[in-house]
């Protein structure tokens, strides 16, 4: 009998896939195919590897689910929606005595992210689930914009990646998701729901392994989800009724939606049949607005509040510099190579894994505040770059390989093959 023949799913097929152990079940992958990076919980078996100089998260899971997931990722990817990156879908498995193995789904492992749970056994500070709760609002918010409903929202199924003070987070598992034109109340209320419930459960399970402070409250913190999450749409999707004399309400609306990082592509601006008064509703609101300017004028490609704390220092070294009224683009240019690129260039190459170079930065600026109020002075940048790089990042962990612990070394009973 013909064995089933390997079959292999991908928009960019790469050939290094091939000589991976694919006849070997996931969890009984040899340690040097594999690479050291923490795992969050999860129902299948997950395994991370290298290929092509790249990580990919490995996750055997059913053949229907896994092919509608890697689409579904695909369509997330074409929409801009943080999540994870699929990479393809292999079928055909089978052991070496031709029994049949579960197909796998492989997406790009995201570089410098981090589970939940890693983020916990780290010292970190007491509101960091508070800012955990911030990303994954804003998260959903932009998921329930473009009609993705996820069905099983939770710390688990997310990753986080740093934002400056705060956290950026990225859908890492689809499986229960689907995509719609649009989304009903009802839909967002029950996904809200599921989000709320599940996390209090995976909170108070923190608290009961000793990760998180007993004080804290996990009921308090799933509410604040639902309640950041009711806010935050409200400002994107709420339609607001002035006179016809207060036309500087439409300004001020725009400029509050850029201030919670979305631009306003389109306004809906309709006016009564007499006149009096004007309608307004955004139509058209994509996230990252500092993001794209600092994009658009630097060519940095960063988180979005990185990216407010970069476009801050631009400014001030346009003021420092009495560059105020010179053109922007060429302000940014000056900033990039005399200020940003020589600070990031003097971290030693071995520690440049720590963190990522704009999160690298935000530090450095929050560093020499410090020193120059500690010593009563303005410390130059390079000052400032020597006693950061000796003082604090050695002690910081590498995030874009080992992160303090795996979830799987979170319980001395857990499985160790449960990723």
């Amino acid at each position: 009998m013909e064995r089933p023949r390997l079959q292999i799913t991908a928009a960019a097929p790469d050939p290094a896939l091939l000589d991976l152990p694919w006849h070997i079940p996931l969890a009984d992958w040899p340690t040097e195919q594999l690479a050291a990076l923490p795992r969050g919980i999860s129902r299948h078996t997950v395994r991370f590897a290298r290929l092509s100089g790249r990580v990919i998260a490995i996750k055997e899971i059913g053949e229907t689910v896994a092919y509608r997931e890697y689409e579904l990722l695909r369509q997330l990817s074409r929409l801009d929606v943080p999540s994870v990156e699929p990479v393809a879908v292999i079928s055909g498995r089978t052991d070496p005595d031709g029994e049949p193995l579960e197909p796998v789904l492989i997406t790009q492992h995201l570089r410098f992210s981090l589970p939940y749970r890693s983020l916990f056994s780290q010292s970190l500070r007491p509101d960091t689930a508070t800012r955990l709760i911030d990303a994954l609002a804003v998260l959903l918010v932009r998921l329930h914009l473009v009609g993705f409903y996820w069905g099983d929202v939770s710390l688990s199924n997310t990753l986080f990646r740093r934002d400056a003070e705060t956290f950026a987070a990225y859908l890492v598992d689809a499986e229960t998701g689907d995509l719609h034109d649009s989304l009903t109340d009802g839909q967002r209320n029950y996904d809200l729901e599921v989000a709320r419930v599940n996390i209090i459960g995976e909170l108070m399970d923190l608290q009961a392994g000793e990760f998180l402070e007993d004080e804290v409250d996990a009921v308090a913190i799933g509410d604040a989800l639902a309640e950041r999450y009711q806010e935050l749409w409200g400002a994107l999707t709420e339609a607001e009724s002035f006179r016809v004399g207060d036309r500087w309400r439409v300004q001020a609306r725009i400029d509050r939606l850029n201030d919670l990082g979305f631009d306003v592509g389109e306004l809906d601006i309709t006016t009564d049949l007499d006149g009096t008064t004007v309608r307004i509703q955004p139509k058209v609101v994509d996230a990252g607005h500092h993001s794209r300017r600092l994009m658009r004028l630097t060519g940095l490609d960063v988180q979005e509040n990185q990216a407010r704390r970069l476009l801050n220092d631009l400014d001030g070294y346009a003021a420092a510099t009495d560059r105020q009224n010179d053109d922007e683009n060429f302000v940014a240019h000056d900033w990039l190579n005399g200020v940003f690129e020589p600070a990031v260039r003097a971290v030693p190459r071995e520690l440049r894994p720590k963190l990522e170079p704009a999160q690298i930065y935000h530090e450095l600026l929050d560093h020499r505040w410090f020193l120059s109020e500690q010593q009563g002075r303005d410390v130059p940048m390079p000052e400032a770059v020597k006693s950061y790089v000796k003082n604090i990042l050695p002690n910081r962990p590498d995030e874009e390989a080992i992160l303090g612990i795996s979830a799987g070394d979170l319980r001395e009973d857990a499985d160790p093959l449960i990723g």
